[in-house]
């Protein structure tokens, strides 16, 4: 079947909590509140989609002049390795433009993916970590 792609559409907290959960992401899957949270207040959403199930997203903030933070990018398991992480971020990068740097922080099992797919490695990154 044909993967669609969609632009900010509306999710269930529960089902982007079962796609985090088939991929692999570690986001805090059980807690339906936050996930719901996380995707309701991202501004620049695209999804994957083969008919009504959702086996991939990329979830951003971004001001769409500068920056973009690219906070998940997940696709389930069974659909791995065919493209659709990489058209996710592609298309992205075609909504947000020449402008946008899209920023991320990796996994360190995904350290070999993103230089795949076009990122460069930055090494002046700092962070305060979440409690929780």
């Amino acid at each position: 079947m044909k993967i669609a792609y969609r632009l900010n559409v509306p999710l269930a907290a529960q089902q982007v909590a079962e796609l985090f959960r088939a991929s692999g992401i570690r986001r805090p899957v059980d807690d339906l509140e936050r996930i719901q949270k996380m995707t309701k207040n991202a501004n620049l959403t695209l999804t994957a989609w083969e008919g009504e199930k959702l086996v991939g997203i990329a979830r951003a903030l971004t001001d769409f002049s500068y920056c973009c933070y690219l906070s998940d990018l997940a696709v389930h398991r069974d659909y791995q390795r065919r493209g659709i992480g990489k058209e996710l971020v592609q298309r992205m990068h075609e909504i947000l433009g020449d402008e946008v740097m899209i920023l991320l922080l990796a996994a360190p099992e995904a350290m070999e993916y993103y230089p795949k797919i076009g990122f460069e490695k930055a090494e002046n990154a700092w962070k305060v970590p979440r409690k929780r």
